[in-house]
This record gives C-alpha cells, structure tokens and sequence, in this order.
C-alpha cells in the first residue's frame, strides 16, 4: 500500500496515528567529532569536525535534566568520549538524587587510540551501558564500512572491557550494533545475534550481551554512497514496500528527546541531520524550554527516510522493533 505514498500519507492509509508518550529518554548528541568516518554515518562525523558541546550548553541541559523523570541518558556522536566534558557529564547525571542509566554509544576503537586509555576504566567504574559498533564479525565486511584497522582494533577493545566484567557482570552491559554493509535491510535479529556471539567466542573469547539490528537511513554519507551508486531510488523504493504498519508503537520518537550539541531538540538523531527541528508555536525549543508533562502534545516530524525506521522489522536505537 505504502509504495507511492509519502510517509505520512501511509500512516493515514493504515489509520496509525503517530503521537509521543511522556519522555523516557534523553538522547544528547554530543557532537560530530570522532576518530574515524564511517561509511554509514548519518551525521558525517569525522577527525576534523569542529562541532562539539561546550560547557555552558551541558550545565544548561543537566540542570533541567536533573529536574526531570527521565530514566536515560543515551550519549552519541561523533565519538561522545573526545569531548572534553564527557567525564563531568556522566559523573553529575550519575550523582543526581535520582541517578540515571547512562548509555555511551561507544566507537571502540577510541579505546585503543593514544590519550584514551581511561575510557573503559571510567566507563566501568560508572557502571555505563555500553551500545558499540561491530557490523560484522569477519575483518573485511567490518573495514569495508569503517576502515582500515578498525576490526584488530574493535577486537582489542572489546578484550579490554571484558576483562573488566563488560558482556559478563549484571551490572556492566555491553551491546554490539550491526549495520548492512550496503543497500539491503538487516537480517533477522535473533538468529545473526547467535552467529555473532558463536563466532566471538570461537575466534577471539570475547563476550557481549545483546545484538542491535539497525538499518542504514538513507541520509549524509550513506545517501551519498547510494546517489554515487545510482541506487539511491531504488533503496528508497526497497524501505517503503517493505512498511510494516506493526513497527509504529515502538518507534523511538515517541518517548525520546533528542538534543544536539547546541542544545536544540529533534524528534530523532536523523531529524537532527536533516535539520528537522521539534517546533512549539512555530519556534524551535532548547532542552531546557522542554515541559515534560506538555511536550507529548507535540506533532511528530517525519519524512521518507522515517521509512528506514519502519521496514521489515523496523529499526531503532535499540536494534529491531518487531
């Protein structure tokens, strides 16, 4: 049904009303600074990205935060651990009266790069969830998206963070993402899930807890990989026959306030990279103008590349939907 119609002309069609919940998490995009540039990368982070959050912009967001019932801190980037006030964040939000869970989407190969040494010891001691890249378990799937060195690397890092209860203890999660290498939607969770924690085992002794599926949207550098390609139309073509109407309930926009590094709030990190911001009275809000017990009464922007979100078994930050 959804094949010539826009996002939101489907939903229609499928009588599914998109609206938000209360908010459960807070989703803080700290910044497009990071060690390597992915092919996949929705916010074409990189080495010499200047965009970062200051000081003055994490007081301002822990101080509301603070007075909120938001349970999670989810941190992304970029690499969240190149900024220089990481460390003040993660300990304040962890040292609220009401600590809350803090998730790193961690690069891990910053754990092996010169002046890093601390991330896994800080990590640990703070007891952050740690939601890591590792598209493949094989090194040239792996390097094909994200480049030379980063599987030897990723491996070394991983060891690491075992060693430290990371994958093994209750209270120390470690949670690998896969992405496609290319045009085509993730594979059945579960079943890849097995694979990789048999092959992690097998070849390198190293333990996780959970396997997120994630589809590559098609924006920034993945959309400029697919237009190179001349395949972009056809993947656009390739999520939106593949809508499933049964993903909407557990969409991530519904109880998640995204923020950037400026303090500006999107429904979602790839609102953010399309400059699609969350409006009240036609303004775009900062986090700390937010009213959690108003902003559910907020509309949800969307757009085509929401059907990324949508096809097959949907995708989140938290693997699949369905």
């Amino acid at each position: 049904m959804s094949a010539n119609l826009s996002f939101g002309k489907t939903l229609e069609a499928y009588h599914l009303p998109l609206s938000r919940r209360r908010p459960e998490i807070l989703q803080l995009n700290v910044g497009k600074l990071c060690n390597l540039t992915c092919s996949h990368c929705h916010v074409n982070a990189g080495p010499r990205r200047k965009e970062i959050i200051n000081a003055h912009t994490v007081d301002r967001v822990l101080a509301w935060l603070e007075s909120t019932d938001i349970t999670v801190v989810d941190l992304t980037g970029g690499s969240p651990e190149m900024i220089p006030d990481f460390r003040r964040l993660i300990e304040t939000v962890r040292q609220f009266e009401t600590p809350r869970r803090v998730i790193d989407r961690l690069n891990a190969t910053i754990i092996e790069e010169p002046g890093y040494e601390w991330v896994p010891g800080f990590l640990a001691e703070n007891e952050v969830e740690i939601i890591a890249s590792m598209p493949c378990y094989q090194p040239d799937n792996v390097e094909e998206q994200r480049g030379e060195g980063v599987f030897e690397a990723s491996i070394a890092a991983f060891q690491k963070l075992n060693a430290l209860g990371y994958g093994i203890e209750p209270h120390l999660r470690l949670n690998f993402v896969y992405n496609p290498n290319g045009a085509f939607l993730p594979p059945e969770q579960e079943k890849l899930e097995q694979e990789y924690r048999k092959a992690m085992r097998e070849h390198f002794n190293i333990s996780f807890n959970s396997l997120y599926c994630i589809a590559n949207m098609p924006i920034a550098r993945f959309a400029s990989y697919l237009k190179r390609e001349d395949r972009l139309a056809d993947y656009l073509s390739l999520l939106r026959n593949a809508f499933n109407p049964t993903t909407i309930d557990s969409l991530m926009c519904r109880d998640t306030i995204n923020v950037n590094w400026r303090g500006e709030v999107f429904d979602c990190d790839f609102n953010q990279m399309l400059k699609l911001p969350t409006e009240e009275n036609g303004r775009h809000i900062r986090a700390w103008e937010i009213d959690p017990d108003t902003f559910s009464n907020l509309p949800i922007r969307t757009g085509s590349h929401c059907f990324g979100c949508t096809a097959g078994a949907g995708s989140s930050c938290s693997g699949s939907l369905t």
